[in-house]
């Protein structure tokens, strides 16, 4: 892992995804850092966020780069939660 993406993982940790996905976007948009781990953290900057669909495009995204990416894991978490969820019950 790039030093650049070892700060952007501590900065999500912290609780800086504002930050945290702006460096990530800028990192991708220059091509640095295209890679699965970055996709990684982007997703996991968005599930910090409740930001679902973004945070699951990434992991696909991480995880189309690389099958062994742990975004493969973090994805299938993400579905297990959303899916846990009784949508029949909101009505109710």
């Amino acid at each position: 892992m790039s030093e650049d993406l070892k700060v952007i993982r501590a900065m999500i940790d912290k609780g800086e995804t504002d930050s945290a996905i702006a460096a990530l976007n800028d990192n991708l948009s220059q091509g640095e850092g295209a890679d699965d781990e970055a996709y990684y953290l982007l997703g996991n900057a968005y599930r910090k966020q409740g930001d679902w669909q973004h945070a699951i495009d990434n992991y696909l995204e991480a995880t189309a780069l690389n099958p062994e990416s742990p975004a493969a894991g973090a994805r299938e978490m993400l579905m297990d939660i959303l899916n846990f969820y009784n949508k029949d019950m909101y009505n109710q």
